[in-house]
């Protein structure tokens, strides 16, 4: 499986751990399905697919898959879905009926009280829906790498690391020069940094005005109105671009990619129908990671290589 998105997060120290080590620790944070009055429920399930496991095999399945110096874990999320929507019409219900039968009214320090015994009701009876979150550990590169488009589920998974290892310092990149200002001068020069090349989209800000956005899709940024765009101050905010013809993306200011396509590798791959699901999954993590690598590599120098990594926190719960 290739990832579809990434969100990076750099090691502060070398990872030492073997995988064994690794197993132990994170089947302490083994995924388990919500209790009746639980909202969400996060924990550790095997990268590949019980439908990849050998059959009739009895044992626990790995909650690690290694390749050399790359670790895949898989994070699985379960949410009970109860619509605000659904829960704010059974309380109103609720108000109108008890305010007619006792022939008063009802305020807002009752009301509160009804929603939550509306919402508490309701919760046991709600649909349920997993979400796994593939990441992987590069050692060597001492970074941990998210399959995620939304920053607050990547987050999910480092949060996870933190509380099932012992230790796990991590921090957000940093490059010596900003991205957004390469990535403007790219399209402002139409000279691309060494194995890079444009696509078709971007978007643009002012960076005095957050509300004054462009996007374009599907359109020559090389033409005369992006021009005008970029000589009126406007700067890149995310750019798609393509990687020795290997990777296509849209790369984000703040270092996250999008849209991640490994067109030449997935061709290459079409044909392996005879190898098991198993033996595939580790054919295209094996292939993801080697290019991932390279041009992360390439990434890095383009905007003048890494800095000291940002700090990172965990977020209290109320802020998530």
């Amino acid at each position: 499986m290739f990832f579809k998105n990434s969100r990076l997060f750099a090691l502060t120290e070398t990872f030492s751990l073997s995988q064994e080590e690794l197993e132990t620790q994170l089947a302490e944070q083994l995924f388990t399905p919500c209790s009746k009055y639980e909202k969400s429920r996060i924990g550790w399930v095997s990268p590949i697919d019980a439908a990849y496991a050998a059959e009739g095999e009895e044992e626990a399945p790995m909650l690690t898959h290694v390749i050399g110096d790359y670790i895949m874990v898989c994070a699985q999320k379960q949410d009970r879905l109860l619509p605000a929507s659904v829960v704010r019409q059974e309380t109103e219900e609720k108000v109108a009926e008890i305010e007619q039968r006792q022939a008063r009214k009802i305020f807002r320090k009752e009301k509160r009280q009804i929603q939550d015994d509306v919402y508490a009701t309701l919760l046991p009876r709600a649909f349920t829906k997993n979400q796994p979150t593939y990441a992987f550990i590069s050692v060597k590169d001492k970074l941990l790498v998210v399959d995620s488009a939304s920053a607050p589920r990547a987050e999910e998974v480092v949060n996870l690391l933190r509380d099932s290892l012992t230790s796990f310092p991590v921090g957000l990149p940093s490059t010596r020069t900003a991205p957004a200002d390469v990535m403007t001068r790219w399209l402002r020069d139409k000279k691309l940094s060494a194995n890079f090349s444009l696509l078709e989209d971007v978007v643009l800000h002012n960076p005095l005005d957050s509300s004054n956005v462009v996007r374009c899709a599907s359109q020559d940024l090389t033409g005369d109105e992006i021009a005008a765009h970029l000589e009126a101050g406007k700067q890149v905010k995310s750019l798609g671009v393509s990687w020795n013809n290997m990777i296509h993306c849209v790369i984000n200011d703040d270092l996250s990619i999008k849209r991640l396509q490994f067109e030449a590798v997935e061709e290459d791959d079409v044909g392996t129908d005879e190898v098991t699901p198993a033996q595939k999954f580790d054919q295209d993590f094996a292939l993801m990671t080697l290019e991932l690598s390279g041009f992360f590599e390439s990434l890095f120098s383009a905007f003048g290589g890494l800095d000291d990594p940002k700090p990172f926190s965990r977020k209290n719960k109320d802020e998530e």
